[in-house]
């Protein structure tokens, strides 16, 4: 499988995984200076990078665990979605949830992208739904 991108501003950086092991390709902050976010303060950080995520498969970009534990700053609205047919530059919304100011750097790497294969099933509106043991229960309804 292959995964083509395509830099959309001078400077970015190609998505890369940082050991063999790696799920996700780091993503940079394509930011000509850098950008401080205090407590509760959000910003959306070009990446300067379109990719062409291959058709069957989703973009997912993760908080970086390192930026997300040790920081208190994430991805904003927990997890973005990159559809196969979108081209345009991707970027990541992080937001600082700690109560200390956090300084984003030019070329910092700020979330990770996942490919992962999806299922498009058909719908087909029921009249009802087959019975399963846990039925209609909701949050906490099987005891754990």
């Amino acid at each position: 499988m292959v995964m083509r991108w395509k830099r959309m501003r001078e400077g970015a950086q190609a998505p890369q995984r940082q050991t063999e092991g790696s799920a996700g390709f780091d993503l940079q902050a394509c930011v000509e200076a850098p950008v401080t976010l205090q407590p509760g303060d959000s910003y959306q950080f070009p990446t300067g990078i379109a990719c062409e995520i291959p058709r069957g498969c989703v973009g997912l970009i993760f908080t970086r665990s390192g930026l997300g534990i040790k920081k208190g700053v994430a991805v904003r609205n927990g997890v973005g979605v990159i559809d196969s047919d979108y081209r345009g530059e991707l970027h990541v919304g992080l937001a600082n949830f700690s109560s200390q100011a956090y300084t984003v750097s030019p070329g910092e790497r700020v979330a990770q992208l996942v490919i992962v294969p999806i299922c498009l099933p058909q719908l087909e509106e029921a009249e009802e739904l087959s019975a399963t043991a846990r039925g209609e229960g909701g949050f906490g309804s099987t005891g754990r």
